[in-house]
């Protein structure tokens, strides 16, 4: 499996979000990650919640897709950012879907 994205996008992201996406994709090493589709309609996006260091990230990337010519699942980031209190809460109690 491997994440990939726009290293500017990820400079932008980390100023604005203060989390590159470096850092963003270790979200997915979270055994207790959750994930939920975006209701966006330009593509198909989800959103991801897990704790990085201890902190609850919420990373929106693309799902997973087999690439014959690398031979492996790539997937992109598109941004990320710390959950909000109210996300966190979610997240902790079971209920972020």
């Amino acid at each position: 499996m491997r994440w990939t994205w726009d290293q500017d996008k990820s400079r932008v992201n980390e100023r604005k979000h203060g989390l590159d996406f470096d850092t963003a994709q270790l979200v997915f090493d979270d055994p207790l990650m959750v994930h939920r589709p975006d209701p966006s309609l330009d593509e198909e996006r989800w959103h991801t919640i897990g704790t990085v260091g201890g902190v609850a990230i919420i990373v929106v990337h693309t799902w997973p897709r087999f690439v014959p010519s690398e031979g492996d699942e790539v997937a992109r980031i598109i941004s990320a950012r710390k959950a909000t209190p109210h996300e966190r809460r979610a997240y902790e109690e079971g209920r972020f879907q």
